[in-house]
């Protein structure tokens, strides 16, 4: 996907600069560049950007904070967190506030630029180390916390869909890792943000972490 248009939000001149130039070259354009969280809202409000790029500590807010308000009142435009804090809790509150996806600023060059198009595109996408962590629990083979089964219950299969899911993977891979078509995975999904009332993916995820939802017991279905 070329042609994106990107509002950056991280308050590092210097490192700003060289992101921006660093997604030019794969012809993404910073419409506008902000080092605090009420420029970056500023700067969103004027351009209506495809993606905004946003580090988590700004000097006058958080990033989770903006997220927030970005995904209530400009729910069209995707967020993806760029971060040096790895920390589950920072994750798990981006992805709770809306953002689409949970970058580390260690990541090659050619990922980031890979990241805001699969955003713009809606997919969810989270850092290996932190996804790597989020999936874990839901593999470990003791029951969560009381309280943390699903009032449906959830089948085998969605169990497997959740489990990619919160790997950050997308319905076509996830598909070709379970060998079924993608309408099918779409289904389970659906199904899934269904099942326990969350309205987005990235909200699936941070639920499937805060619960540990391998402790639930799948229906036979």
């Amino acid at each position: 996907m070329t042609g994106l248009r990107v509002v950056l939000v991280e308050d590092h001149p210097v490192y700003r600069q060289g992101l921006a130039l660093l997604l030019a070259e794969d012809d993404i354009t910073v419409v506008a560049e902000a080092g605090t969280a009420a420029e970056g809202l500023a700067a969103v409000a004027e351009h209506l950007p495809d993606v905004v790029v946003m580090d988590v500590h700004l000097p006058d807010r958080s990033g989770v904070q903006v997220t927030r308000h970005l995904s209530t009142h400009h729910a069209g435009v995707g967020v993806l967190v760029l971060t040096m804090d790895s920390s589950d809790d920072t994750a798990l509150a981006a992805l709770r506030a809306g953002a689409r996806g949970y970058l580390l600023k260690e990541a090659a060059a050619e990922t980031i630029g890979r990241a805001v198009a699969a955003v713009a595109r809606g997919e969810l996408l989270v850092a290996a180390p932190v996804a790597a962590r989020m999936a874990g629990l839901l593999t470990r083979s003791s029951p969560g916390p009381a309280g943390t089964v699903l009032p449906a219950g959830l089948t085998v299969r969605e169990l497997e869909v959740l489990d990619l899911v919160s790997r950050g993977l997308g319905n076509c891979e996830i598909a070709r890792r379970l060998f079924l078509a993608e309408k099918t995975v779409r289904n389970n999904v659906t199904a899934l943000l269904s099942k326990t009332g969350v309205g987005s993916r990235a909200a699936l995820v941070a639920l499937a972490h805060e619960h540990r939802l391998a402790g639930a017991e799948p229906d036979d279905g």
